[in-house]
């Protein structure tokens, strides 16, 4: 913002620089300020304004001209974590009010997933997927995406698909995990069988026994705490799975470290994170079995580095 002008200027400025009438320009800046609860600061000056509301007059200043699309690029990231929340709302309702088309630039997976209708995901300039936020999260379309969308990410390990009991397994390391016939079929698993893959499961589809004692149904890991982490609403338990890690340089890149540090976290295995309930009692140390949703796993080509069987 200009910070020797008020509030009402740095709006109207560039109808004055299209040299608008100024009644025009008048009415135009009302009708901003009031979309955007503006009107009780017309005549401050930025200084005298807080971080939300600075962030609403650069959107004013857009917002004047009528334009067809609108470009926000990073608009939130100077902004603390909780005014962050309050603006990315304001935001989400002000698109839907002036049905305007948004190309909204973040490296928050957050702001993209809750406010998208559609998510493009970009790696060093190269599109890999473009989707509604549902599918990218339930469909990652390569390893990259995976390791990017969700927290905590997805867990991603090397395993072997085998054939058992006239059904198919995959071979995380010393576990086995049954897989359904169909669901092979519906994957193209059965090509597979003897190969390695990478296999992705998310979190809240690993999950520890319930308050009650009892335990969900389906195939189980055993597991050894190693870290707990309390959110209130769950609590998510860290264990290690005696299995290859699944490195390369697009799991890095979308978690956010090199792949020495990758290796250097996972020389004794693979980290797993799963969700238990938030008084289960899970702690450090206890030896629980954790059920796994198979219907939720993701596989991946190793080489290609694309999801295997997925449209």
């Amino acid at each position: 913002l200009y910070p020797h002008m008020t509030v009402a200027q740095n709006i109207a400025f560039s109808l004055k620089l299209a040299r608008r009438p100024k009644r025009e320009i008048r009415e135009r800046v009302r009708e901003t300020a009031r979309l955007l609860g503006l009107e009780e600061l017309l005549d401050r000056r930025p200084k005298q304004l807080s971080g939300g509301q600075r962030q609403r007059v650069a959107m004013g200043r857009a917002i004047i001209r009528q334009p067809q699309v609108f470009l926000m690029d990073e608009p939130l990231s100077n902004l603390d974590a909780q005014l962050r929340v309050h603006m990315r709302g304001e935001i989400e309702a002000l698109q839907k009010r002036l049905g305007v088309t948004t190309v909204y630039v973040t490296h928050d997976q957050i702001e993209a997933m809750t406010m998208g209708d559609r998510v493009a995901v970009l790696r060093s300039g190269e599109l890999q997927q473009v989707d509604t936020p549902t599918h990218v999260y339930d469909r990652p379309a390569n390893l990259f995406v995976a390791g990017f969308i969700g927290s905590p990410p997805m867990n991603l390990a090397r395993a072997t698909i085998e054939r058992q009991d006239g059904g198919f397994a995959v071979r995380l390391g010393s576990d086995t995990i049954p897989i359904p016939a169909e669901l092979a079929q519906e994957r193209d698993l059965e090509r597979w069988v003897g190969r390695e893959v990478i296999v992705g499961i998310r979190p809240e589809n690993l999950q520890g026994p319930r308050e009650d004692g009892g335990r969900p149904d389906g195939p189980r890991l055993s597991a050894e705490i190693d870290r707990v982490e309390a959110l209130g609403s769950d609590l998510l338990g860290f264990f290690t799975v005696h299995a290859p890690p699944a490195e390369s340089e697009a799991i890095a890149e979308a978690t956010g470290g090199g792949l020495e540090e990758v290796a250097l976290i996972t020389r004794e295995g693979t980290p797993f994170c799963a969700t238990f309930e938030p008084r289960s009692g899970t702690r450090v140390g206890d030896r629980v079995e954790v059920t796994v949703d198979v219907r939720r796993m993701h596989f991946f080509d190793p080489e290609s580095e694309n999801a295997i069987g997925t449209n």
